[in-house]
């Protein structure tokens, strides 16, 4: 048939080959750091975090500085104040992040104005765009994916400790503290590596969304990390394809495919037959 035909030669374009590879990682690596973000109870943190990293791009392409070196600083300086002023009992995290989210919008929005020109690429960034990631951000990507995954690794049992119980996890003499900073800058990075793929707005959806999918339907640990990384890959992957395919924007396909999966699962999920009485 003619689709089929026309499905495999997308398969054949460099364009598309690329996109598939940094939607995996991308993919990927969000819902692994995601089980630790929904653990953990940082939903707010993550949309924080990708609104202050595009005030990184943003400033980076109105000043001619590389945008995700920006963004990086930009994100992790956002967790960074925002970690630190939980823990000082200044402000609650929530409300620090709220201050810092719009803080940063605004500070993007203004940079955007002042570019004197209309540039695509920023607003690539803004809503993402997958299909033009270049070969260069694609290493780039890689480089950041492998290097989040290998310090979630190194320390996964920590991590998911202070996920669970931060207090009991500083009782039991892990350093709770350095761990939770490292959370928190993982979550940063694993923000900027997405950019370009599902974009600013929507990068937080795919940290959440496989792994409050992945929890409806396990209560083990380790099969929730698998679930996560399977829905949050193959929706990554599906969603590029979808919007090749059919040319509607990467974020929203993707995004949209991995909620109504969600919500699939919530309909499905064996621990809503488990419980009859409502969830408190």
């Amino acid at each position: 048939t003619d689709h089929s035909s026309t499905m495999r030669d997308l398969f054949t374009y460099d364009f598309m080959q690329r996109s598939l590879l940094a939607a995996a990682m991308v993919g990927g690596l969000c819902s692994v750091i995601g089980v630790f973000v929904v653990l953990r109870g940082l939903a707010f943190v993550g949309a924080g975090t990708s609104h202050a990293a595009f005030a990184g791009v943003a400033l980076g392409y109105l000043m001619g500085w590389p945008p995700l070196v920006l963004a990086i600083l930009f994100g992790l300086a956002t967790v960074w104040i925002t970690g630190w002023a939980e823990e000082k009992g200044r402000m609650k995290l929530d409300v620090s992040i709220g201050i810092l989210y719009t803080t940063t919008m605004a500070l993007a929005i203004l940079f955007l104005g002042l570019m004197k020109t209309y540039n695509a690429e920023v607003y690539g960034y803004l809503f993402g765009s997958v299909l033009s990631v270049t070969t260069e951000e694609l290493l780039s990507i890689g480089a950041l994916a492998i290097l989040v995954l290998g310090l979630i690794l190194l320390f996964s049992k920590e991590l998911y400790f202070i996920a669970f119980d931060q207090e009991m996890a500083e009782a039991s003499g892990v350093p709770a503290r350095g761990m939770f900073f490292l959370l928190l800058s993982l979550v940063a990075l694993t923000v900027v590596v997405s950019l370009k793929t599902v974009g600013a707005i929507l990068v937080f959806a795919m940290i959440l969304i496989p792994a409050s999918t992945a929890y409806q339907l396990t209560s083990s640990l380790r099969t929730l990390t698998l679930y996560s990384i399977l829905i949050g890959i193959s929706t990554s992957v599906t969603g590029v394809v979808i919007s090749a395919v059919w040319d509607i924007p990467s974020g929203p396909a993707i995004v949209l495919l991995a909620t109504s999966i969600f919500f699939l699962a919530i309909l499905f999920s064996p621990k809503r037959q488990q419980r009859l009485l409502p969830a408190t």
